[in-house]
């Protein structure tokens, strides 16, 4: 009887445990649904999550996702910690010097027999145990409507804070907004400080090694982000070549962008936010969609 009562305390605490582990991550986690397809962003990782009315087999995964690049030699491994059937694919590559873009595709068999494709992308890291946990919550239809957001953008779930963004602003990805003539931001929550910098790092190379353009400079400066001062990273960006000359076209020449990893409630945000030159910025120094954020020092 009392090696009864220890199984079941241990099973319940095993689901106490794990039931906390995904509350947790979807206080973090954004989605957008579009075109099929359930995007989501977390922890720096981007995700996504496609459901087919095809059969579980080699031959659909090859038919329907041919905009992966996989071919048949790529299906060659599985996944037996997720205990269903599966195709398990990696691949890596660098963009620019020193940023490794690691992708990672599950294909699965879903609970009716159907096919489900789940991709998963970040800058220098990868996360298997992550990705396969979340992989189990796409198969059990576990993920909370709550995280989606609507396409009608009016207001954001900025890590936990609802702001208004007022009009001519859309999606451009999962926590990518931009504001017509006011700003774009790009941001991640994470679960430490560690992470979130990491992902500012990576971004920042990937924007200052990037072909077309150089970075005319690149300091730090004083900013007040969600309520705390914490340092931002500041760069002015010019183009050249044939992207100069499209630019000039719109009367642009400059991007102003700031990129900070900073705590924001009970989480940790990664941000990259710009502007160009002709956007309409305030007396503050920023245009309306950053300071919705961030305060210059």
């Amino acid at each position: 009887m009392k090696a009864i009562f220890v199984s079941l305390f241990c099973l319940l605490m095993s689901s106490s445990v794990f039931g906390q582990a995904n509350e947790l991550l979807f206080s973090r986690l954004q989605g957008l649904f579009t075109n099929k397809t359930e995007f989501y962003n977390v922890d720096g990782f981007e995700i996504s999550s496609q459901k087919l009315d095809a059969e579980f087999s080699k031959k659909n995964i090859l038919k329907t996702f041919k905009k992966f690049g996989i071919k048949e030699a790529d299906l060659n491994a599985a996944d037996s910690l997720l205990k269903i059937n599966n195709w398990y694919v990696t691949k890596a590559s660098e963009e620019v010097k020193g940023v490794l873009i690691n992708s990672s595709y599950y294909f699965i068999e879903s609970t009716d027999k159907k096919l489900i494709g789940v991709t998963f992308s970040a800058m220098n890291k990868s996360d298997k145990d992550f990705e396969r946990s979340f992989v189990t919550l796409i198969k059990n239809n576990a993920v909370p409507n709550s995280v989606f957001n609507s396409l009608d953008l009016d207001s954001l779930n900025f890590a936990g804070r609802k702001i208004a963004v007022g009009e001519g602003c859309r999606y451009m990805g999962v926590n990518n907004v931009q504001c017509s003539s006011n700003g774009q931001m790009s941001w991640s929550v994470h679960k430490t400080q560690e992470d979130a910098a990491q992902t500012v790092n990576a971004h920042w190379k990937t924007i200052l090694e990037q072909k077309g353009g150089k970075a005319l400079s690149d300091t730090t400066v004083n900013v007040i982000f969600e309520g705390k001062e914490t340092m931002a990273k500041k760069m002015i960006y010019g183009f050249k070549g044939v992207n100069s000359l499209l630019i000039k076209m719109d009367g642009a020449k400059t991007l102003t962008v700031y990129a900070v990893a900073c705590p924001a409630r009970n989480n940790f945000v990664s941000c990259v936010m710009s502007f160009w030159n002709t956007d309409n910025v305030n007396r503050n120094g920023l245009p309306r969609l950053l300071e919705k954020v961030m305060t210059l020092k």
